[in-house]
């Protein structure tokens, strides 16, 4: 690799690229179970989460010749998947579901999992779901909402797992943000000391002259 075109790509091996992914996938689940296949929620959510992977795909493969490219295009992954954030918190307050608090046990349990898939989430869900029980999790009946009447399997479908699978999206979603937020902050310091392509471009044809001459 010259030092014209530096090194670029490699973004399957970014983390924020893997949780990112990861919350795509979980995404796209949630949606198709969740939320009404006909309604533009559904497809805003869906875009919202694909445009977080791709961005950050797409500029760390432009990074060859371009590091604003590369900033921009991440900064518009993580917009992308705050956008995506306010539709899960969304679709919790609107149907009376608890929004975790961070000192939730659960967020920390999800975390330390480190699920790599989205089968692998949805795996823990059940289990979650079955330990928490028909109260909701904690094993306690959400502030939000009173004590159900309701069958615990019925309960569990229609409050439990859909409050733990938004909840758990979230969690990766703050992984993911936090991740992006610090990708920013370092490409940024890099543009500030090292420069972009132009930079490099005078370098390399100045030496090419020096030694012509």
């Amino acid at each position: 690799m010259s030092d014209l075109i530096r090194k670029h790509g490699g973004y399957r091996k970014l983390k924020s690229f893997q949780v990112a992914q990861l919350v795509y996938d979980l995404t796209v689940r949630f949606c198709d179970k969740y939320i009404d296949r006909r309604s533009r929620t559904h497809d805003q959510m869906v875009q919202a989460a694909r445009s977080g992977v791709q961005n950050i795909a797409e500029g760390s493969q432009a990074s060859a010749t371009s590091k604003k490219t590369e900033l921009k295009l991440t900064q518009v992954a993580r917009a992308s998947l705050e956008e995506l954030r306010l539709d899960y918190e969304d679709f919790l307050r609107q149907r009376g579901l608890a929004q975790w608090e961070r000192t939730n046990p659960l967020r920390q349990e999800l975390i330390d999992r480190r699920c790599q898939t989205a089968d692998e989430v949805a795996a823990w869900v059940v289990a979650a779901a079955k330990k928490c029980g028909p109260g909701g999790p904690g094993g306690q009946t959400a502030a939000s909402r009173p004590v159900s009447t309701e069958s615990t399997a019925s309960t569990l479908s229609t409050k439990t797992y859909p409050e733990l699978a938004a909840n758990g999206a979230l969690v990766l979603l703050t992984v993911a943000c936090s991740l992006l937020d610090r990708q920013v902050e370092r490409l940024a310091q890099d543009f500030e000391s090292q420069g972009g392509f132009t930079e490099r471009l005078y370098k390399v044809r100045s030496a090419k002259r020096r030694s012509a001459s």
